[in-house]
């Protein structure tokens, strides 16, 4: 099992910094504001050539001043509880102050290995305000800065020390075996992290009425019910014109960059509202990026009449044309109703991405329907295809020989892809088919 160590400590004190610093890439979002960290936030790290994964948290505060405080210190006491070693982040720019001492007394309690961190060395002009925080216990003690990397790499030697080589990493494709990844996306406030929760079946990530509560795409490793695979949920992507601070902004840019990422995106759509324009946008951004996509009709125990729900399946289809052949569940986390059955779908998907057809095959299939339903003659010229290959793209894309490609109707291309979803099952796969001269 990989080794987790969760970076804690009081709010503004340098911890996603860190976490991006160790990591290698800005994954959390940083700001001077306070509170900007809410949920647990995973990340693989690398050092000397042993794995194990990082946990960036909330700061931790004993005055609840809004509904997110409460729940932060609850992702804060998760972290405590699944970590193997604990660096617990200071800031010596200020003396003690005492919620670190709170912090300091919650973990000598814990039987854990913690690391004191003593962060920002790089903005200090009293070198003992260092040595007052030696005041707090801790044995082990590592000064640094997050900012620029001073003595990151003594404290990284000090930690895969500690940690024996594994060759499970939760966060990667294992060697020989692949791990699908799986977006959880959508609009705010239709049940993203509610979902991950009730999967989970424990408070993985923060829920609140309040639109915005996700600000960074978090990743869980879900391995239940002969499924494999890593859970991504992401922060609510909103229209442009409202959004309304730089922190939501680079929220949304990380979901769109989890949709670029992922393998297969479940988009969550609110039962009562419908599908709406935004939700057609963010369909269109997995679309045009090629990845794999379930639609949910999320909070289906809401609507009670079923007829209703064939009505909005229709009305959905409708929007989403041309590309109509998608998976869509109506789901509940509170019911938990098709939750499995749409994941095992999503797992589906992602391996059929990776499917290579046989150009053999793909011509023994595809050229006697062309033939049988040629392309009709154009200027009174007619127009064959000859022959037809899958590229070795990630994505599926075909490309077909003809003697006039560009003469080519949008119609028979459409009746093409057609056939090709419906010989080889593309269900949920966006596929791109091109037309070259023979």
């Amino acid at each position: 099992m990989t080794k987790l160590v969760s970076i804690v400590g009081r709010s503004n004190v340098g911890k996603s910094t860190l976490f991006n610093r160790l990591i290698g890439y800005k994954k959390s979002i940083v700001n001077s504001k306070s509170g900007v960290t809410r949920d647990r936030n995973y990340g693989f790290c690398n050092w000397n050539g042993i794995d194990f994964c990082l946990i960036d948290t909330g700061g931790y505060t004993n005055k609840f001043n809004n509904i997110f405080d409460k729940k932060i210190c609850e992702q804060f006491f998760f972290a405590l509880e699944e970590s193997d070693l604990i660096l617990f982040l200071v800031d010596p720019s200020n003396k003690i102050l005492e919620i670190d001492y709170e912090i300091s007394k919650i973990l000598h309690k814990l039987k854990k290995t913690i690391y004191l961190v003593i962060n920002k060395i790089d903005l200090l002009k009293k070198k003992e305000n260092i040595s007052e925080f030696f005041k707090l216990g801790f044995s082990k003690k590592y000064c640094i800065s997050s900012i620029n990397g001073a003595g990151t790499g003594e404290l990284l030697d000090s930690i895969v020390e500690i940690f024996k080589k594994t060759e499970t990493d939760l966060f990667v494709k294992k060697k020989n075996q692949f791990i699908p990844k799986l977006a959880i996306v959508g609009r705010p406030n239709v049940g993203k992290s509610t979902l991950i929760n009730t999967l989970l079946k424990k408070n993985q990530n923060i829920v609140s009425n309040i639109s915005g509560t996700t600000r960074d795409s978090l990743e869980v490793f879900y391995k239940k019910f002969g499924i494999e695979c890593i859970l991504v949920d992401t922060a609510g992507i909103r229209k442009k014109k409202k959004i309304k601070e730089n922190i939501e902004f680079y929220s949304v840019m990380r979901a769109i960059k989890s949709i670029k990422n992922s393998d297969v995106c479940l988009l969550l759509i609110d039962s009562i509202s419908g599908m709406e324009s935004q939700d057609l946008k963010i369909f269109k951004i997995i679309e045009n990026n090629n990845k794999g996509i379930i639609l949910l009709i999320n909070k289906c125990d809401l609507i009670k009449n079923k007829f209703l729900e064939k009505i909005l399946k229709k009305k959905i289809k409708k929007i989403i044309a041309p590309f109509k052949d998608v998976p869509i569940f109506l789901t509940s986390s509170y019911k938990k109703k098709n939750l499995i059955k749409s994941l095992k779908t999503a797992i589906k998907i992602a391996f059929k991405l990776k499917l290579k057809i046989k150009t053999s095959l793909l011509n023994k299939i595809m050229l006697p329907i062309i033939n049988k339903y040629p392309h009709p003659l154009i200027n009174g010229k007619p127009i064959t295809i000859k022959y037809c290959s899958q590229l070795p793209t990630y994505n599926p894309q075909f490309i077909f020989f003809s003697n006039y490609p560009n003469l080519i109707k949008k119609s028979y291309k459409r009746f093409i892809e057609k056939k090709l979803r419906e010989k080889f099952n593309f269900t949920g796969i966006p596929i791109k088919i091109l037309f070259r001269l023979k």
